[in-house]
């Protein structure tokens, strides 16, 4: 597996919503398939405490690490016997797989033992410190850290896992025995699965003014749903830049740079191709220098944009305060 620099609010591309759905839905098969292989056994049971850290080498990558995210974060720890800050992290992030009682898994990995596991996770130095959610791989921090920003990070980490894929973590028997494997808990299906399930079809299909009724479906009973939310965001992008000459667009920005709707059209563009902070900047700068309906639709564009990328990201952040700048 080649790791991926993941910011902690998701990847922001042409379908992230769409990768984000698609690996839930994986989670919750592989999770429904650990189920079915546990049927017959103790319904009550769960992992050890002993479990939550485990040691892992590049033969057991794929299970331990990549299978095991689809069911629960796996933080991954690369240390070294000769490495001293790893001497005082270690017990740290051991003592928090601990204590969050199976909200994420450790994994211990002795680079000295396993070099191309290094090497593919790109790592220059350590301790470092990475995830993987659902198959995906994303940095956390490198060297020593404070512990309250260790927890902080690993909130964020437990947040993202449950609000976009779906992983609620391991559940902890404190009479369950080291090795013994789990019995998976079924996971039922939610009210709004099968509408979730439709937009992601009407995406695969190119399908995007379907995908945008089928999560329009899905908020108008539940109006908080943060999944149709983003997706519907996402969707309604998709559907705007749907048959657009790129090169056109682009050059009716260039040539009317006062023509609002010709930047609108373009900043559409600049995210669709992942130059978020291009689209940002166009439509801050387009509030900046208009006024009344114009300016007014510059910013609600902006907004929408904003939900695209979503709240937490920094590029989020920073177009916020340059917006507010713009108007104030």
């Amino acid at each position: 597996m080649q790791p991926r620099n993941m910011s902690m609010s998701g990847v922001v591309d042409l379908a992230a919503v769409k990768a984000a759905q698609e690996a839930k839905a994986k989670a919750e098969q592989a999770r429904a398939e650990a189920a079915r292989r546990g049927e017959g056994g103790d319904a009550g049971s769960g992992v050890s405490s002993a479990s939550l850290v485990i040691d892992v080498d590049e033969a057991g990558f794929e299970q331990d690490v990549l299978q095991r995210s689809t069911e629960v974060p796996v933080v991954i720890d690369f240390w070294a016997e000769w490495c001293e800050p790893c001497k005082q992290l270690s017990p740290l992030l051991e003592r928090l797989a601990a204590e969050y009682n199976g909200r994420f898994v450790l994994a211990k990995i002795d680079v000295d033992a396993n070099q191309m596991l290094m090497q593919q996770f790109g790592i220059q130095g350590i301790p470092a410190v990475f995830a993987v959610v659902a198959g995906q791989a994303l940095p956390l921090f490198q060297g020593a850290a404070p512990e309250a920003q260790i927890r902080g990070t690993l909130d964020q980490l437990i947040q993202v896992a449950e609000e976009r894929f779906g992983l609620t973590g391991l559940t902890v028997d404190a009479d369950a025995q080291p090795g013994e494997a789990p019995a998976a808990p079924e996971v039922p299906a939610g009210p709004y699965d099968a509408l979730l399930e439709a937009a992601v079809q009407a995406l695969d299909a190119g399908d995007f003014g379907g995908a945008v009724q089928a999560y329009k479906n899905v908020l108008s009973d539940d109006p908080g749903n943060t999944e149709a939310k983003l997706g519907l965001a996402q969707a309604e992008l998709l559907h705007r830049v749907q048959g657009a000459d790129p090169q056109q667009v682009r050059k009716e920005a260039a040539d009317k740079p006062g023509d609002v709707q010709a930047q609108i059209a373009a900043a559409d563009l600049d995210l669709v191709g992942g130059h978020v902070e291009d689209a940002f900047g166009r439509l801050v700068d387009t509030v900046a220098r208009t006024a009344g309906d114009d300016r007014d639709a510059a910013r609600v564009r902006l907004l929408e944009l904003f939900e695209v990328v979503g709240a937490d990201d920094p590029r989020v952040t920073a177009a916020r305060r340059a917006l507010g700048r713009a108007l104030f």
